[in-house]
């Protein structure tokens, strides 16, 4: 078990780590689009890369019948293991909708021995969300 700050140390070490092994500059928020983000995820439990629509409900059921209009692309061409949410709960309890890739196997940011494996998966997978999204961002903004 670890204390706050020791957790809090750690978290800060894999993004810092992170950011060194993988320079680059990712989109994450700075898509242009109102309530459309990319996001990684990485706790005690799980690892995922996410592209999060939290906008109001008018904007997000815009953006989520174009994802899903697109969805065959992504998951034929890009992320074939990605899961849609239409309504995802976030742990504060906000509703928003979700498209994910979860690394599947048992990994936790406390343990630094799932570290190097998390890193690749988040680089390999947000590659290929960004680069769907750079090709399909006209089509998803209309």
């Amino acid at each position: 078990m670890f204390s706050k700050e020791e957790s809090r140390i750690l978290r800060q070490e894999f993004w810092t780590s992170f950011g060194k092994s993988f320079p680059r500059k990712w989109i994450l928020y700075n898509t242009k689009l109102k309530g459309f983000s990319f996001r990684f995820h990485f706790d005690t439990k799980s690892a995922l890369v996410a592209l999060d629509l939290e906008d109001d409900l008018e904007n997000r059921i815009k953006y989520w019948e174009k994802l899903q209009a697109l969805k065959s692309i992504l998951l034929d061409d890009y992320l074939p293991d990605a899961f849609f949410e239409e309504a995802y709960f976030l742990d504060n309890e906000k509703e928003i909708s979700r498209i994910y890739v979860s690394l599947n196997q048992k990994v936790s940011i406390h343990n630094k021995n799932t570290w190097r494996d998390v890193m690749e998966f988040f680089n390999e997978k947000m590659s290929l969300f960004e680069a769907f999204f750079e090709e399909y961002k006209d089509i998803i903004d209309t």
